[in-house]
């Protein structure tokens, strides 16, 4: 496949992965694939923690000059990015979606419910529609911004991961953010 393939694919997938997470998210009908897909979302939180680290480890490493360790850090954080996306997408084809300060954990927000959090619901409504929507954004500048990397053409790298970077490291740090909000009201098969 040559180059310009590649960057077709990359758009292929960056449309594709998207909707197949929003069919999920939406589709009522989930796999019975047992209790302990509901450990998923503390692993997905570990995975971007660390992506997190990794992250910001490797802009360290690059403006220290060290190329060879920004490229593994980089790697494995775009490795853990490809393990966090399987996760998620198994996931939510097997469990509903949670649903912030659903105490009873019925699907719904009662009234009283939404009293509990008033103050802290727009807070997280915000930061999960921010993450989700940068989330879409991030997925065609990390593969374009790889891509670039692997095939040598820096200087592209460098214009395109002064984006990426920042974008990345947000949807990283708002992915624990938002578990951390929404955990408590985890209901367990």
């Amino acid at each position: 496949m040559n180059n310009k393939n590649y960057l077709v694919l990359i758009r292929v997938i960056s449309v594709v992965v998207p909707l197949l997470v929003a069919f999920l998210l939406f589709f009522p009908a989930k796999l019975n694939l047992g209790n302990w897909v509901y450990h998923i979302p503390a692993f997905n939180a570990l995975l971007n923690t660390a992506t997190s680290i990794l992250l910001i480890s490797a802009i360290i490493a690059i403006k220290s000059k060290n190329v060879k360790w920004h490229q593994t850090l980089m790697t494995s954080g775009f490795s853990l990015g490809a393990i966090f996306l399987l996760a998620y997408v198994l996931y939510h084809s097997s469990a509903t979606t949670t649903i912030f300060g659903d105490v009873n954990g019925d699907g719904m927000l009662s009234d009283a419910e939404r009293s509990l959090v008033s103050i802290s619901r727009p807070f997280y409504v915000g930061i999960l529609i921010s993450h989700i929507a940068l989330s879409v954004i991030v997925i065609p500048l990390v593969l374009t911004s790889f891509f670039y990397s692997l095939n040598a053409r820096i200087e592209e790298h460098k214009k395109i991961v002064k984006f990426t970077f920042p974008i990345w490291l947000y949807v990283s740090i708002t992915g624990v953010i938002v578990y951390l909000m929404v955990s408590p009201y985890y209901m367990h098969g």
